[in-house]
């Protein structure tokens, strides 16, 4: 069965073409659509639900930067290593999120996520401890239990959707991690709203001035108001009982009710941005980790000769005991594996900051309130930097390999001063309960399915991805 993919990528022979400018007035432009975007609703590449689509047509199409307009904003697609960096750390004092970001905030209030400038590095600051090394090893052991368990629930040649199955796990860890318990019915509860809201992403992306029109009965609006009002109802009440028991879980919520601002005024996180921290982590930690997990099946499937040196390596390191965090340096083809499958299929699949004043980047002069966008799937994917781009290749991440390419053709954790605060945690338990599970089972797809990446929020797929186990020999 071919890989899932939106479309192939362009040839090694057609890549990287010579950066055009287009001035107009003081400002010089890359080349791009001609006309505003809606003229273009019924190209193949226009699809509202599906924005790689458009984003793969640039590219092929214009380059590794390119331009187009939506209204009277300017939008600029960047599939330059270099210019990424120039976005995310040389001009960063004067970038924002992104609209499409920023109007996250409408679910996750000021989080980590979507806060922008004093209050983001405040919000930083004060959550820091709480994803400490030393905090998050003592998470392992949780980690490896529950997937074991996992584990010893599947019966071999029993069908199961690897997608659900990780988005159980994950979340098993998730509540254990931020709320000390298992997945009661608070923590249900909390990941029912979160995908309903999730659902209705793109409705609220495409929806003009959504921020304003909260408070009309527009059913797509009505249906988040409600989701939104029982996940704040559940959270909240969560937040009243651990203040008032003042216990120390050892999980995310206490250290995040604990933490200050050791660095300014000593100030603790009140209610309201505590809660917006649980629902940004609660996110971030589950929704990422299971996609993650299941593209990483699926690739191994399609892939035996390297789902065998994975197994080589599990039983090198183990010798059949669980794994433990002692062995995350020793599970380098593991971390490969993951590396590799988050080329391919990366949980956070785009990007984008807004400027905030008129802009040098490269060859280009932009004008204030300029979006510039760029997509870890695509640029993840260009052969310039990843020779035949759809083959799974694990070894592309040897210190070697990686200390070749520049640092912004791979980002599936962000970058700058913005790059994931839980990138450590992420990588401890993708590692753990994939060594957990693979030291037991080989995953065989089901013949005749259909794979579709989904992009939203995160990329999920669009369909189960229905698996057989088989006890590994």
């Amino acid at each position: 069965m071919p890989m899932a993919t939106l479309s192939s990528p362009p040839s090694a022979e057609t890549t990287a073409p010579p950066l055009v400018v287009i001035k107009r007035g003081k400002y010089r432009f890359p080349p791009g659509l001609r006309r505003n975007l809606p003229f273009y609703i019924f190209s193949r590449f226009f699809r509202a639900s599906n924005p790689i689509l458009l984003f793969e047509y640039l590219q092929k199409t214009y380059g590794p930067v390119s331009h187009y307009k939506l209204g009277p904003s300017h939008i600029v697609f960047l599939n330059d290593p270099e210019l990424i960096r120039e976005v995310l750390i040389n001009q960063a004092p004067v970038m924002i999120k992104e609209r499409t970001q920023r109007r996250m905030k409408i679910l996750l209030g000021e989080g980590l996520i979507t806060s922008d400038g004093a209050t983001h590095m405040r919000q930083r600051r004060i959550a820091a401890p709480a994803f400490h090394r030393q905090r998050i090893a003592a998470y392992g052991d949780m980690m490896t239990a529950r997937a074991a368990t996992m584990r010893e629930e599947w019966q071999p040649g029993v069908e199961i959707d690897a997608v659900s199955e990780m988005m159980r796990l994950a979340l098993q860890v998730v509540a254990r991690t931020i709320f000390d318990t298992d997945v009661t019915e608070d923590v249900q509860t909390i990941n029912t709203e979160v995908n309903a809201i999730m659902d209705l992403y793109n409705f609220l992306v495409a929806l003009p001035r959504a921020e304003a029109l909260m408070h009309l009965p527009i059913p797509g609006l009505m249906r988040f108001k409600r989701a939104r009002k029982r996940l704040d109802a559940v959270v909240h009440r969560m937040i009243d009982q651990r203040r008032q028991s003042g216990t120390d879980h050892g999980d995310l919520l206490s250290m995040l009710l604990a933490s200050r601002d050791e660095e300014q005024d000593q100030s603790q996180l009140t209610d309201e941005q505590v809660r917006d921290e649980v629902t940004t982590i609660f996110l971030a930690g589950y929704e990422t980790v299971a996609n993650a997990l299941s593209w990483t099946w699926l690739l191994l499937a399609q892939n035996p000769e390297a789902e065998a040196k994975l197994h080589a390596e599990l039983d090198e390191v183990l010798q059949g005991r669980m794994p433990t965090l002692a062995d995350l340096p020793q599970l380098r083809y593991t971390e490969m594996v993951l590396s590799e499958s988050m080329r391919l299929y990366p949980p956070a699949w785009a990007m984008g900051r807004q400027a905030t004043a008129d802009v040098e980047i490269g060859p280009y002069r932009l004008p204030a309130g300029t979006y510039l966008f760029f997509s870890q799937y695509i640029m993840q994917r260009t052969p310039e930097y990843f020779p035949d781009p759809l083959r799974f290749e694990p070894e592309r991440f040897t210190p070697e390999a990686k200390a070749a390419r520049p640092k912004f053709t791979y980002f599936p954790f962000g970058g700058g001063n913005r790059q994931c605060i839980g990138e450590s945690f992420a990588w401890m338990e993708a590692i753990l309960l994939t060594a957990t599970i693979a030291q037991k089972w080989q995953l065989r797809l089901v013949e005749g399915q259909r794979v579709e990446v989904q992009p939203k929020i995160t990329l999920r797929s669009k369909y189960p991805i229905r698996m057989i186990p088989e006890l590994r020999d």
